[in-house]
């Protein structure tokens, strides 16, 4: 029993390491491994063009780099400026954020007076 159920499990792996083809010329259906990827330079010839390929990560290369930059601090910008906006509203954002700006920071800045104090 226990080698039948050894023989299946080996079976069954080996049927899943290699995969199915289609019917061969002698009409034979058989199992292939996986083709590994074959690794080799690329042909230059000394009589083309002499050509750099610039330094990429994942297809961007330094002026991609600095135009993608340029457009995320753009939308940064607009969503920080938002979020101040959205929640100039809030005390804590009022006294943390808001007050210790230069130019605008005395507009936020709520005192009550004496008479309205109830303490």
């Amino acid at each position: 029993m226990e080698s039948q159920l050894g023989m299946e499990s080996a079976a069954l792996k080996q049927r899943q390491s290699a995969r199915p083809t289609s019917i061969t010329r002698d009409f034979v259906s058989g199992q292939h491994p996986w083709r590994q990827p074959t690794s080799y330079e690329t042909f230059r010839s000394k009589y083309g063009p002499q050509y750099k390929i610039p330094f990429n990560v994942y297809g961007v290369d330094a002026k991609r780099l600095i135009r993608y930059g340029g457009l995320a601090g753009a939308f940064g910008a607009a969503a920080g400026i938002f979020a101040i906006f959205f929640f100039d509203g809030v005390p804590r954002v009022q006294k943390d954020i808001l007050q210790k700006v230069p130019i605008i920071g005395s507009f936020f800045v709520h005192e009550i007076p004496p008479e309205d104090n109830p303490f």
